[in-house]
């Protein structure tokens, strides 16, 4: 996935293309190139730009942003090693329990891998060794990108990096991006010319302030920035904070708290989180938050989070740490783990901190009073993470609107913390009886997280009105949730997964916001409650569920939920009988893995109408012999995932709509059903509005299927028995169906990759994850391939295209247990080069299937000869059973 840039990136690109260079990535070595430069020089936005061009050319990818913050303790560490690992292993989380660890995770996961990494915001060559080590594994082909202000460190380095040093906009490129911000690309006012070119003069080419100080000063009239301007003439040269800082004096002082809040706990943070945090401060964060966005000194993701350059943040805690440069206790709010403990440890509160974050780089425990924030009557955020403590505290400050203190060992004092928002304790030692006693009253509360609390036996009224987000997830000794819990009209996310004990729930649901209800793996819960016809919930799990007792008020749910999963739910059937005479409405998705197959086809498969808008629906694992001839109904239906269901024998025609048929390892399935999907497909490829239509190609089209036979009559105009095929086309080139057999040899997750190189420059890479696969097991896969960027690639009358697929297993560190490919068809819709005639060849490289015609299509058969026989074996050719010579 391509990384957001800039919103103006200005003079990125011929820098990014001198990285390009350095890196060559046609050559088969491994490289490491470092970028260094001052801080908001563009560092970080030209390596974007440079992952964006090239990281689809690597077996995997990854973009590692901040590692300098984000190594300052083990934690840290450890998650920066599992982000390396999910993203070059496609998504795959795993578990990292120690630095040491994951260190060799790393090297034995990826070292068969052609990757791509580029580390952002290095300071330290340790944080380079504990991601990749001694750097010695890395395989031919393979790149690292850092980025760092420290040229120094480059050149201290084990292994040779290049190096290249950014510099400074030039007149030109800072006057396009000021200008770029200051009046949004408009041109230029003769009367702000010259105001422009001081402004840019005290900017020194740094892209960081150019866009900030613009950012400013839009907008605002002529004496305005006279104003501006005479505050950068007092500034000395270089010292960029005080040049940032002009732009945090024009603040208000409700935006100026906001600012040193984020720069100082919630960078990095969800921003409705922080929202609903410094709301109930009295901040107008709805307001103040989007102000600091329209000034460049926040960003939002796309996923929500609260960013902010290091610089920008650096300036931020500066201002704070000058508000009492030796006196700690005089400071608004205290983030550093040495001062904050100091200030603990030798009770030194006082009632000017607002804020206090304990974060130690380690796990320790610390002595401190029971009365150690007894001073500190103003503090309104608490964090405290890798820190144990001896002692129960007996006081906390009751203004406090944010706790979070991961496996705190006691629980926390009564008749305090009443101002409450977010209340985060996952993995602690809380009794809630104690701390929600009778006479409590939490108006405030939004938020809690007290998920593995061991200590937590029953889920007492939480005296919490508006409360939004209840997370009890691993609470294994949970047994009973109290009555008022089922009447909070603002909750809107309830997870009880894993709580394996609970008993009893409240008799009643009232939750007329509830939007996501989870009862993952809640197996001695045997009676749901009922449902108030208010409940508007989209997405309930009952996954591994042992629920007996279904009362019919679920119904007034039926007509609303987007997704259910009944995954092994032992008593599937008492739920659908129940409702069987409910139509579900708005369901897009169902999963019912490893169910009854009976009761599958009946209740479900049998009743299309009961399902108008279903998009998919997931059967792995269960039991169904025979997908029912209704299936064709389901007229919105787009997935079908029918993985391990080893009593499976027949499919019949699918709904038009359908773009995703996966049956791997359904061994009992039937020739006739296979022909049959595959006809299917070849329908939907030949249709001319299939590649046109963005909507109907979301990515990809997707066909898996078991046994390796195809039809004689199934087509392709360019097949091989090896892993590779070559051929010539013209300057039109921009759909592909491919096809390949594989055999499987271990039962591990596979991925294959495709990839489709010309001699005119242009290359592409999709890849395909595979659920694991019986050793020795065959399977057809068929898919699309969109070829969007062929025209961007300047293409001739005559282009010779190679297309290779290479498949392996993911986690394997020896490659000679990867599957094999057998078989190799690429159907080819473009307007071809005229060429001598093709021929077919056995084994690697080029081969042909002879066409009379330069425009290939699909056969107008779709597939089959005329009078195919589904019956008869000999309309089948037997893909080659021979294997792959391999190596030790």
């Amino acid at each position: 996935m391509e990384l957001f840039v800039a919103k103006y990136p200005v003079g990125v690109n011929s820098r990014a293309k001198a990285i390009e260079f350095l890196l060559d990535i046609k050559v088969n070595d491994v490289r490491m190139v470092g970028i260094h430069g001052l801080g908001g020089i563009g560092k970080t936005t030209i390596a974007k730009v440079v992952y964006n061009r090239i990281f689809d050319h690597f077996d995997g990818s990854c973009f590692l942003e901040n590692v300098r913050e984000n190594s300052g303790t083990s934690d840290g560490i450890i998650q920066l090693q599992e982000k390396l690992l999910s993203n070059i292993l496609r998504g795959k989380h795993l578990k990292v329990e120690s630095v040491s660890r994951g260190i060799n995770m790393i090297k034995e996961r990826l070292h068969s891998k052609r990757v791509l990494v580029i580390l952002d915001d290095v300071d330290k060559s340790k944080q380079i060794e504990n991601l990749f080590g001694n750097c010695d594994w890395f395989v031919s082909g393979s790149r690292v990108l850092i980025t760092t202000r420290d040229a120094h460190l480059l050149a201290t380095l084990e292994k040779e990096c290049a190096t290249y040093k950014v510099k400074e906009l030039d007149k030109h490129e800072a006057l396009e991006l000021f200008n770029q911000h200051a009046f949004k690309g408009n041109k230029l006012e003769e009367d702000y010319f010259e105001l422009a070119n001081q402004v840019i003069q005290y900017a020194g080419g740094l892209p960081l302030a150019l866009t900030i100080i613009g950012s400013d000063l839009c907008g605002r009239t002529k004496s305005e920035w006279k104003g501006a301007i005479h505050q950068y003439g007092k500034i000395p040269k270089g010292d960029i904070h005080e040049i940032l800082k002009v732009s945090y004096d024009g603040l208000e002082e409700t935006e100026k708290d906001i600012f040193l809040d984020i720069a100082c706990f919630f960078k990095g943070r969800n921003n409705n989180y922080v929202v609903n945090i410094l709301d109930a401060c009295n901040l107008y964060p709805t307001i103040g938050i989007p102000n600091l966005v329209n000034k460049c000194l926040v960003t939002i993701g796309h996923d929500g989070i609260l960013g902010m350059h290091d610089l920008v943040q650096q300036m931020g805690r500066e201002i704070v740490r000058q508000e009492s440069p030796k006196i700690l206790k005089k400071r608004s709010r205290l983030w550093h783990y040495e001062d904050a403990l100091e200030v603990l440890t030798g009770s030194k509160g006082s009632d000017k901190i607002e804020g206090l974050m304990l974060h130690s780089p380690n796990p320790i425990t610390v002595q401190l009073h029971a009365k150690a924030f007894k001073k500190m009557k103003n503090l309104k955020f608490l964090i405290v993470r890798n820190v144990l403590i001896s002692e129960e505290l007996k006081y906390l400050p009751n203004g406090l609107k944010l706790l979070e203190w991961h496996q705190y060992p006691f629980s926390l004092p009564s008749n305090y913390c009443h101002q409450l928002v977010v209340l985060e304790m996952p993995r602690s030692c809380i009794r809630l009886e104690k701390l929600f006693k009778q006479g409590s009253y939490y108006k405030n509360l939004i938020n809690i997280n007290l998920s593995e609390c061991v200590s937590i036996t029953k889920l007492p009224d939480l005296c919490a009105p508006n409360l939004e987000t209840l997370d009890i997830a691993g609470c294994e000794n949970l047994i009973e949730v109290h009555d008022a819990i089922g009447s909070l009209d603002k909750l809107r996310s309830w997870d009880l997964m894993d709580c394996k004990n609970l008993q009893t729930l409240p008799s009643s649901l009232k939750l007329k916001s509830l939007q996501y209800f989870c009862l993952f793996r809640c197996v001695s819960l045997e009676k749901f409650p009922n449902i108030n016809p208010e409940m508007k919930c989209n997405s309930l799990y009952f996954s591994y569920s042992n629920i007996r007792e279904w009362p019919l008020s679920l119904g007034h749910l039926i007509g609303v939920l987007t997704e259910l999963n009944l995954d092994n739910c032992q008593n599937l059937g008492d739920f659908l009988v129940r409702f069987s005479g409910y139509e579900f409405t708005n369901l897009r998705a169902l999963q019912v893995w490893k169910c009854d197959g009976d009761i599958i086809e009946s209740h479900i498969l049998m009743k299309p109408d009961s399902f108008p808008l279903l998009i998919d629906l997931n059967l792995d694992g269960s039991s169904i012999v025979t997908i029912p001839r209704s299936i064709s109904r389901f007229a919105t239906l787009r997935q079908l995932s029918m993985c391990y269901c080893n009593k499976l024998r027949e499919i019949p025609r699918l709904p038009q709509s359908i773009r995703l048929v996966n049956a791997t390892d359904c061994m009992s399935l039937d020739l006739p059903s296979s022909c049959r999907l595959l006809n299917q497909f070849g329908e939907i490829f030949m249709d001319p509005l299939f590649f046109d239509d963005s909507e109907s190609y979301d990515g990809s089209c997707h066909l898996v299927l078991p046994r390796i036979e195809i039809p004689k009559g199934f087509k392709w105009n360019h097949q091989s028995f090896g892993n590779s095929v070559s051929f010539e086309v013209g300057r039109e080139f921009q759909k592909l169906v491919l096809c390949f057999a594989f055999r499987s040899v271990k039962a591990e997750a596979t991925e294959a990759t495709c990839f489709v190189v010309s001699t005119n420059g242009f290359s592409k890479k999709e890849t395909t994850y595979f659920s694991p696969l019986k050793g020795g097991s065959e399977h057809l896969y068929l898919r699309t391939v969109y070829l969007w960027e062929w025209n961007d690639s300047n293409p001739s009358e005559q282009n010779h295209v190679t297309i290779t697929v290479e498949i392996k297993y993911g986690e394997i560190i020896s490659s000679s247990y990867d599957p094999i490919i057998t078989w190799l068809g690429a159907h080819v819709d473009c307007v071809c080069c005229p060429q001598n005639t093709a021929h077919f060849t056995h084994g690697f490289g080029s081969s042909l299937v002879p066409d009379d015609n330069d425009r290939h299509s699909f056969p107008s058969n779709v597939g089959f000869d005329d009078g195919f026989d589904l019956g008869s074996s000999s309309d089948f050719n037997q893909f080659p059973t021979s294997k792959k010579t391999r190596t030790s």
